[in-house]
């Protein structure tokens, strides 16, 4: 593609970098193909290579996003899945990141947008007040349709029917490995969301990793992730948040060591595993961003990584699992097979539903930004998933647990709930007569 930047513009080293991502892309238009949004709403403009046209007009622009322009690029799941397809490998993560923080720095947006935005990016990252909010949420959805607004009554309409209690293994702290000296030292991150909506994960985690051998921290210091408010464009935000993981994990390998970050949430583990990139003009960060974002492994990528050896339980072998492939996983950590290859080895029969590439709807906030087309993409996974007649939904990211769920007619669990329990852990509470 060719582009027309001013050497100001180029003097820029983001604009540099979308310059080069930009003149990569070919308008094959492979990527239509594979993404959701054009799936549902058939506008080349809600396709991969119709917002990067709409992207490059912005940004040589250098003036206020537009009206149009912005709703385009606000409907992009940020999937990924275009990645995954295109055969010139056209980073468009970045781009679209360049693309967010543009649109938040030059357009306003409407009152109850604005507000409605500045309210989840002030409470998801944080499990306290994510928890609070969502017990007011229960308390409010026997009147969502009161509620004019879509966004609100879909947010609404996410609420869990229960909260699980505090885990006080979020906390920091270290876990002994299991029988005696650990083989290895890891660092857990444990979430926000997650340690609000679902604490049997990290709970499952630590468990399963201490009886391989391994030293499990929760760290002092760490926290969000900062996907959530990146993804919105604020740029200060996701950075300030990425900054403290960082020093928190530094400080950690300095003190006692560590081999690996292991993040048992796909999209956290994506946007941690770019910690490098973003700090890379960073003087005083840029190297210990790399060195964490070398450090950091999916929960699933660590346990092929032990090779671990574990036996299915007699109750585990009966059971049919559909496996769900988070879009950070599979488009954002091209991590695919491995998932799939430990529940299989751990006895549990696992099929794949059509349309795996397809992203469920959650993407962060967009099922609370976006509620129609995430309803949409929402009910289309969940009925493949189901005509695959599962006993069980297997997933490794909880925004796509919380969506599918709402919709599927079995349980959903993470699949690391299933491994800890075929090797000696406790069966999975969803799946339990009381869960």
């Amino acid at each position: 593609m060719q582009t027309e930047f001013t050497d100001a513009q180029l003097a820029d080293p983001l604009m540099q970098r979308s310059n080069k991502v930009l003149r990569t892309c070919v308008h094959c238009g492979f990527c239509t193909a594979t993404c959701p949004t054009y799936q549902v709403l058939g506008d080349e403009r809600d396709s991969p290579r119709g917002r990067i046209y709409l992207i490059k007009q912005m940004l040589e622009s250098g003036g206020p996003a537009d009206p149009a322009t912005v709703r385009h690029i606000d409907r992009c799941l940020g999937c990924l899945a275009c990645m995954t397809t295109c055969p010139s490998g056209v980073h468009y993560a970045h781009l679209l990141d360049h693309a967010r923080a543009h649109i938040e720095a030059t357009h306003r947006r409407p009152p109850v947008e604005r507000l409605l935005r500045w309210a989840l990016a002030r409470i998801i990252p944080h499990p306290m007040r994510f928890r609070l909010a969502m017990a007011a949420a229960r308390l409010g959805r026997p009147f969502a349709r009161l509620v004019p607004d879509a966004r609100l009554r879909a947010m609404l309409a996410l609420a869990p029917a229960r909260l699980p209690p505090v885990s006080r293994n979020d906390d920091p702290q270290v876990f002994a490995a299991a029988g005696g000296a650990p083989r290895m030292r890891v660092a857990l991150m444990t979430g926000c969301a997650q340690r609000a909506l679902n604490t049997d994960i990290n709970d499952a985690t630590i468990r399963l990793l201490t009886r391989l051998g391994a030293e499990v921290v929760v760290v002092e210091g760490a926290g969000c992730c900062g996907a959530i408010v990146h993804h919105m464009g604020r740029v200060e935000e996701s950075h300030a948040l990425a900054a403290a993981n960082i020093r928190a994990f530094m400080a950690e390998k300095r003190a006692r060591g560590l081999d690996a970050v292991v993040i048992n949430t796909s999209g956290c583990g994506t946007q941690v595993k770019d910690y490098g990139f973003m700090f890379r003009e960073d003087r005083a960060y840029a190297d210990k961003a790399k060195r964490v974002s070398a450090l950091t492994r999916d929960i699933s990528e660590y346990l092929s990584e032990l090779a671990p050896d574990i036996a299915a339980c007699e109750d585990a072998t009966s059971l049919r699992v559909t496996y769900h492939a988070a879009c950070s996983m599979q488009h954002g950590q091209q991590i695919r097979e491995t998932p799939k290859t430990l529940l299989r080895r751990a006895g549990f029969e696992v099929v794949e539903p059509a349309e795996a590439h397809l992203c469920c709807g959650s993407a962060g906030t967009y099922n609370i930004l976006q509620p129609a087309i995430a309803a949409e993409l929402g009910a289309r996974k969940a009925a493949n998933l189901m005509a695959k007649a599962p006993d069980v939904i297997a997933a490794g990211n909880i925004g796509c647990m919380i969506q599918i769920g709402a919709q599927a007619g079995v349980p959903v669990v993470h699949s690391v709930e299933l491994l800890d329990w075929a090797s000696g852990g406790p069966k999975p509470a969803a799946l339990r007569p009381e869960g």
